[in-house]
């Protein structure tokens, strides 16, 4: 995805989750292993999100890749140890169509 749709489609993602009921505590959080899109909460939960988007649903979130959650995971403990957290936290994403926004909370692979 380049990298103004990559924008456009947080952006989204980012209302999205606004709208419903999430607070949005930072965006972009890079570390040496990859990037957190976006960071939110709610209730006593911390979300660690990752965008995808693409024209078809399937295709977006197939690029959901072991990898790319090995990553991700490394990731979110740097930010996790940096912010001195301890607290509940689950892995979601928000793939993004251009007919949908949908959260997949708590995903694995």
């Amino acid at each position: 995805m380049s990298r103004k749709k990559g924008d456009i489609a947080e952006e989204k993602a980012t209302a999205f989750l606004i709208e419903n009921g999430f607070r949005i505590v930072e965006r972009n959080f890079y570390s040496r292993f990859g990037e957190i899109d976006i960071i939110a909460s709610k209730g006593a939960v911390l979300h660690f999100v990752e965008v995808k988007s693409g024209q078809e649903y399937e295709v977006a979130i197939q690029n959901i890749t072991p990898t790319k959650l090995s990553r991700f995971t490394k990731t979110l403990y740097v930010y996790l140890k940096k912010s001195s957290l301890d607290i509940d936290f689950c892995i979601d994403a928000i793939i993004v169509t251009p007919d949908t926004i949908e959260l997949v909370e708590n995903i694995t692979i």
